[in-house]
């Protein structure tokens, strides 16, 4: 299909730059009553009203569009109000909104579990539904937890992940990340951690020891190893190397302990690859998918299983169950709103359109990287980021991000920079000439800095 036809872009219905005459009253009540995640309510300014959304633009009440080159927190693929997604989830409605799924089947999570277990990497064969990315890692980590427990291993309770790791918010996620501005209050209720090196934080300074190292001294106490493989995205947009990834499987599979992939922002094309994992060509014990799954529509995650930790579990003893769930595990309009994103991925050639985002990208930031602002860069499938230098303390709480991001609402594009770490990672529909104008956008704001 043609790069620049109008279901492959998902500009699907051109935004009428109306106004939204309803707008001050329920913003009213959104002031009254609403507490807005990642943000300091004192000090935050208003939220930005939106009314609709096409494509990658999003309509806003007072008449203005915004391009939006975040996928709305990274789960946006296929653009927004795309008819086919719509309607795969107004048909599923038609026929069953959510039963429970102890003891019950239907068609949609069957097919989807299919699916998910078909692309996977290699041994990946159960699935276990869930919510959102957080939780989907608090499975895993149950997971190969309580599968050491079956073994008669109980002493193997300690994890090991990365500098500079985000796993989610949940307790466990919590626990397993490295970015001490969101978690630290609550580091005292964690379980024990090692927390190892990457070459990206080695080549920082980061006097935390080498995988191996910790492997060799403590391996038979460890769970598991937990990693985003590539790229690690809340800690700064950080990319490492396959051969890093390649050995951080080798170190886990000699010693026969349980490997992690946390692939919730990584899945689905983001990294140029169906998951990051194939960069590498490793295939972990434990795979987490969320955020893209769904094409940003419903709420929806999964753990990948192998055959060796489902059967971990099986026993006469109903003691030994996976005693996890949630009311809508398995949520069917959720199952058949990620079929139908599958679909589209494969008939527009999603993976071929991020390797020309990638290209497109390098090209762009090359001329950027001679700001004097721009101390680095980096681009990995549909991701492109910089590190920008900065008066502040940096990282995710120097005040310079909230400041481009009013800059870049202003100028029409929805960017929300991490701190000091400015990207673009938008819904793979996006055009060579919208892509163009984020470029500008940002060359023009940060010429102003």
């Amino acid at each position: 299909m043609p790069e620049d036809s109008a279901t492959d872009r998902g500009n699907h219905t051109p935004a009428t730059g109306q106004t939204d005459p309803t707008a001050d009253g329920w913003l009213a009540l959104d002031r009254q009553h609403v507490w807005r995640p990642y943000t300091q309510m004192k000090t935050a300014p208003p939220p930005v009203p939106v009314v609709s959304g096409s494509g990658v633009w999003l309509q806003l009440a007072d008449g203005r569009r915004l391009l939006d080159a975040i996928s709305s927190w990274w789960v946006n693929i296929h653009g927004h109000a795309h008819p086919r997604i719509g309607q795969a989830l107004a048909e599923q409605a038609g026929r069953l909104e959510h039963v429970i799924y102890a003891g019950f089947a239907h068609e949609p999570g069957a097919r989807l579990a299919a699916e998910l277990a078909a692309r996977a990497p290699a041994g990946l064969s159960k699935v276990f539904y869930s919510d959102d990315g957080s939780t989907a890692v608090e499975v895993a980590l149950k997971m190969a937890y309580q599968a050491w427990r079956h073994r008669g291993q109980p002493e193997r309770r300690l994890f090991v992940a990365l500098d500079d790791a985000y796993h989610g918010d949940t307790f466990g996620a919590m626990a397993a990340g490295g970015v001490q501005a969101f978690h630290s209050t609550f580091h005292e209720l964690f379980f024990a951690v090692r927390r190892v090196a990457t070459p990206a934080s080695r080549a920082r300074g980061s006097k935390s020891p080498d995988l191996e190292a910790v492997l060799d001294a403590e391996g038979d106490q460890v769970a598991a190893v937990i990693v985003e493989p590539m790229l690690q995205g809340a800690g700064g947009m950080v990319v490492n190397p396959p051969s890093f990834l390649a050995q951080v499987r080798a170190l886990t599979a000699a010693r026969g302990i349980p490997l992690i992939a946390d692939e919730v922002l990584t899945g689905f094309g983001r990294t140029g690859r169906f998951f990051a994992s194939e960069h590498a060509d490793i295939a972990p014990d434990l795979m987490c998918v969320s955020k893209a799954l769904t094409a940003g529509y419903l709420p929806l995650s999964a753990t990948l299983a192998t055959e060796e930790i489902f059967n971990a579990f099986l026993s006469e003893d109903r003691g030994q169950t996976f005693f996890h769930g949630h009311s809508f595990a398995g949520n069917p309009l959720a199952c058949a709103v990620a079929l139908a994103s599958l679909e589209l991925f494969d008939e527009l050639d999603c993976l071929g359109r991020v390797a020309r985002l990638e290209q497109q990208y390098r090209e762009r930031l090359a001329a950027l990287e001679t700001l004097p602002v721009v101390a680095s860069t980096r681009v990995l499938g549909g991701m492109a980021a910089m590190d920008l230098v900065t008066r502040g303390a940096g990282g995710y709480l120097d005040d310079l991000g909230p400041r481009l991001t009013r800059s870049f609402i202003d100028r029409g594009f929805l960017l929300r920079p991490l701190g000091n770490v400015l990207y673009l990672l938008p819904p793979y529909v996006i055009t060579d000439d919208e892509v163009d104008a984020c470029f500008d956008a940002v060359a023009a704001v940060l010429a102003e800095i």
